[in-house]
């Protein structure tokens, strides 16, 4: 396998081997869409917005075109691979795994059932803790939202949110101390035509 798909997955955090890496995206790319997809038709219009809002590119693929949906199937293998299972997140905040359930239940973590078993993103944990501000962020994000747009909003950087005068990343702005409430008004119009 490449040392460089090595070295990019461990700069990235990945803790998975290149041939897993590799595993993954092909599972992903079979299951998420047929090998020539029509990407905005499986959007309601409200989520069409959001996702072209945060960067992703719906437009229809032709045969020799592959670089949205390969962007996408990468985009969605990267946010299962680094999410967390429920006891890797009860390890991480030092509760017991019924606390990360309630926690998914009650909408103050946010996660998706794959293959049975609950996946919660990366982006929201922070150390021993939480993201602060993230229970004032959630309760912004309208629910019909899928993960990735939810995952690719808080690691976007947005105008609104600088910091030193450079605009920051809504997961970065909560960790400098920044307002939640700025960051959940942001969330809340997420999925809404502009």
């Amino acid at each position: 396998m490449s040392p460089a798909l090595e070295t990019v997955l461990a700069k990235a955090g990945l803790q998975v081997s290149p041939d897993e890496f590799l595993a993954l995206v092909s599972d992903a790319a079979r299951r998420l869409a047929p090998p020539h997809p029509e990407p905005a038709t499986y959007f309601t219009p409200d989520q069409q917005a959001a996702l072209t809002d945060v960067g992703l590119d719906l437009s229809p693929a032709g045969p020799g075109d592959a670089r949205p949906r390969t962007r996408t199937v990468v985009a969605h293998a990267v946010l299962r691979d680094s999410a967390l299972t429920v006891n890797e997140a009860a390890r991480q905040l030092r509760v017991d795994t019924s606390r990360i359930r309630h926690r998914l239940g009650v909408g103050r973590l946010v996660g998706w059932k794959d293959r049975g078993s609950w996946r919660l993103p990366a982006w929201q944990f922070a150390g021993t803790g939480v993201l602060p501000g993230l229970e004032t962020v959630l309760a912004e994000i309208p629910p019909d939202q899928p993960a990735l747009v939810v995952a690719a909003f808080m690691t976007t950087l947005q105008e609104d949110l600088p910091v030193d005068g450079k605009p920051t990343t809504p997961r970065d702005w909560l960790l400098a101390g920044g307002d939640p409430r700025r960051v959940a008004t942001l969330a809340s119009v997420l999925g809404t035509p502009a």
